[in-house]
């Protein structure tokens, strides 16, 4: 029943453990791990009418899955780390990029891409939407394309994360119109806060775990704490997955979103 599902949904789902290589080689591509039914390409400024309309904080599905998503905004303290985690887990994830960053650490967006991630928009200074006029928005989302798109090969459509979760309906379909879909969380793990804002590895499992549910989306970040220096969500990540294949979760990416239809 699975594959059926994902054949329909085009999921990347992942259904065993990493090979001996992916473990000996992190920088190697995971493939080996992954079974990948492609998604439909989209033609620019197109989107599916099923992604469009909503901001979406769960994958609509009754199998047992999980999406990492992480987002890279500001330092790459964590990248490494969650990059090696993943790989040695064979798991494939979601990173939302500004292109502030994607020009800061083009190396690490390349990696990102060559070891299968997926791809998404996170605007280019991190600026709140709401303010944004459809001008700058445009230009933000174009910038941000351009330098992803330069340091790993490939793009970030249709996967759009709004900085700081605002917007509004009308942002909704204004981001919608420039060809993406609006990706929310169901659980944000609050690492971000770092250990001087109250929060521990302990904490992020906690939360991922408390908010576990089919289709769950979960938000984590790449870069280090500013003032303190920690990465709770890079630290805790083998003890989150671990968590999660105990209670018989396996990972898909917002692959699993995009309908094989692209009839608008």
């Amino acid at each position: 029943m699975a594959s059926a599902l994902a054949a329909v949904l085009g999921l990347l789902v992942v259904t065993s453990a990493p090979s001996a290589f992916a473990l000996l080689d992190p920088d190697a591509p995971m493939t080996a791990a992954v079974r990948t039914v492609a998604a439909p390409s989209l033609p620019v400024e197109d989107l599916p009418k099923a992604l469009r309309g909503k901001a979406f904080d769960v994958i609509p599905t009754g199998e047992k899955l999980v999406a990492l998503t992480f987002d890279a905004g500001g330092g790459a303290g964590g990248a490494r780390k969650i990059l090696r985690t993943l790989k040695a887990s064979g798991i494939p994830a979601t990173f939302f990029l500004t292109g502030r960053w994607a020009r800061a650490f083009p190396r690490k967006v390349a990696r990102i891409a060559r070891n299968g991630h997926v791809l998404g928009n996170h605007t280019d200074t991190h600026g709140k939407v709401t303010s944004m006029s459809g001008a700058r928005l445009r230009t933000e989302l174009r910038t941000t394309e351009n330098a992803v798109r330069s340091a790993a090969g490939r793009g970030t459509k249709p996967w759009f994360r709004f900085p700081y979760g605002a917007h509004t309906p009308d942002d909704i379909r204004r981001v919608n119109d420039l060809g993406y879909a609006c990706i929310q969380w169901t659980v944000d793990t609050a690492g971000w806060m770092g250990t001087s804002g109250g929060q521990s590895v302990a904490t992020v499992v906690a939360r991922v775990m408390d908010g576990l549910r089919p289709g769950e989306i979960v938000l984590m970040h790449v870069g280090q704490h500013p003032t303190d220096g920690s990465t709770l969500d890079a630290d805790a990540l083998p003890t989150v997955i671990e968590a999660l294949r105990a209670k018989g979760y396996g990972f898909t990416t917002l692959a699993a979103l995009n309908p094989a239809d692209t009839s608008r």
